[in-house]
């Protein structure tokens, strides 16, 4: 099934809304993270850890990377991310974070 072309704008626009919402700090650190397997455009709010190839151990990883490069504390819930989490979720609890 094709799509009209104002099928396509809606949901290029709802793409871009979705990474939009996904703070600039998660998607550098996303990519810098992942290197070649994650560019910022290929990212939106629904995908989970998981289907970006990362485990539990590599999350805690990035949860690691993240307090040391940006100076901060993510909140206890940022420890419950598994990888069936959420890149919106993820984004929660960086909005939550709290300098050191």
């Amino acid at each position: 099934m094709t799509q009209s072309p104002d099928q396509s704008e809606q949901s290029e626009q709802s793409d871009r809304a979705e990474r939009s919402a996904l703070p600039e700090n998660l998607l550098a650190l996303l990519t810098d993270h992942l290197g070649a397997h994650a560019h910022p455009e290929n990212l939106s709010a629904g995908m989970t850890f998981e289907s970006l190839g990362m485990d539990s151990l590599s999350l805690m990883e990035l949860v690691v990377a993240a307090e040391e490069k940006f100076a901060v504390v993510l909140p206890e819930d940022a420890l419950d991310l598994a990888p069936s989490s959420t890149l919106a979720e993820a984004a929660r609890a960086f909005r939550n974070a709290r300098a050191v």
